[in-house]
């Protein structure tokens, strides 16, 4: 994929300098503190511990509770995607939202893809933070949902000290109750958030040139199992980009996705609740449709070869048949929501029913009550 021309933009000098300091700590700081005086296992069981719990509020939080809504979370569980979503870096879920929603709506559109892959492996994975280029400029718009949030209010109006006090507070407060102060800050501190940082770039550059793309091809993102493994279940982009309100990325059993597993473990334990699936029918519908784009394709590469016409007239077969399949499939859908329209009004009427039968209940006691009276009165 030939790269377009990305234009010059004011440099951001927060950003760069907090990528530079932690990546040159990372590389040169982190192994020369580890040669000289060595790391405690259990500092790097908390850089494992809290890699994890970085990548999972992005990836269950950030992008498909806030971003996309595909399910709904409790209370205590925004709130630890909120913290950790903090302590990874990558900005409050408010602005991280409203950037991947932009994503959404123009991908591949270099005038207003926050990080169009389209301007290289540099410009997608970091370098779209590292100057303020207007296709990066934050619209508000695409968030009031998340605005009328009370927690991510929160974390929006408290985000500094948030960040700070995760990225700092908590791996000093665990190094010094570990006995290694410096060691656990290093690993659980800086090298964790180079890695986490790295892996969750990985999604918008990696994953949208190197891979598969089984169920798209209008656009540049791709299925890539490698990707999924650092990612938490991300790197099957391609489905994302195609179904991006399912709760789901590996939508297949034997998929690597940590975080659709999560997703249902909080659902079976009462902390999530409307997951979001695509029907199966769609799915296949829209691999189907890019088997016969592929097959259409093929074939004109291979008009002047025989038995072409006898290939061409099996698919032409295959496509009626998909096509009355999907017919079945939408009249199917229409009868159910019929059916489930039908069933409603139905358990409306009853209800509406049983309340005119409860007035009329009410009003006889309240006439029987007038009628005591009246023979009282009538001695």
């Amino acid at each position: 994929m030939r790269s377009l021309p990305v234009p010059s933009a004011p440099l951001n000098w927060a950003t760069t300098l907090m990528f530079s300091l932690t990546f040159a700590v990372a590389v040169l700081a982190v192994p020369w503190y580890g040669l000289t005086h060595g790391y405690h296992a259990v500092s790097w069981i908390w850089f494992v511990l809290l890699l994890g719990a970085n990548g999972m509020a992005i990836t269950c939080g950030y992008h498909r509770l806030w971003a996309h809504a595909t399910y709904d979370a409790h209370p205590l569980l925004k709130v630890a995607y909120l913290l950790f979503g903090a302590m990874a870096l990558q900005n409050s879920a408010l602005i991280w939202s409203a950037n991947h929603r932009d994503h959404h709506r123009h991908i591949d559109n270099p005038e207003r893809d926050p990080y169009c892959a389209l301007r290289g492996f540099w410009f997608s994975h970091i370098g779209w933070m590292l100057r303020s280029y207007p296709s990066s400029d934050v619209d508000l718009g695409l968030v009031r949902d998340l605005e009328r949030d009370p927690l991510v209010a929160w974390q929006q109006k408290h985000y500094l000290p948030l960040a700070l006090g995760m990225n700092f507070g908590l791996p000093l407060l665990i190094g010094a109750l570990d006995g290694d102060l410096i060691g656990t800050f290093l690993l659980a501190g800086v090298l964790r958030l180079v890695v986490s940082h790295h892996f969750t770039f990985f999604i918008n550059s990696l994953a949208h040139m190197w891979g598969a793309q089984p169920y798209t091809d209008e656009n540049t993102a791709r299925d890539n199992g490698v990707i999924a493994l650092l990612t938490y279940g991300e790197g099957y982009h391609n489905f994302h980009h195609m179904f991006a309100h399912d709760f789901r990325n590996g939508v297949r059993w034997w998929q690597f996705d940590p975080s659709k597993w999560f997703i249902s473990l909080m659902s079976w334990v009462g902390m999530a609740r409307n997951l979001k699936r695509v029907p199966w029918f769609r799915i296949q519908r829209s691999m189907l449709e890019r088997q016969f784009r592929r097959a259409e394709t093929q074939l004109a590469r291979q008009s002047g070869r025989a038995q072409v016409e006898e290939l061409r007239a099996r698919v032409a077969e295959e496509y009626a048949a998909f096509c009355a399949a999907v017919a079945d499939w939408t009249s199917l859908r229409e009868q159910w929501f019929a059916q489930t329209r039908r069933a409603m009004l139905e358990r409306w009427e009853r209800s509406a029913l049983q309340a005119r039968f409860h007035e009329l209940e009410r009003g006889l006691q309240q006439q029987y009550r007038r009628m005591r009276l009246l023979q009282a009165q009538l001695g």
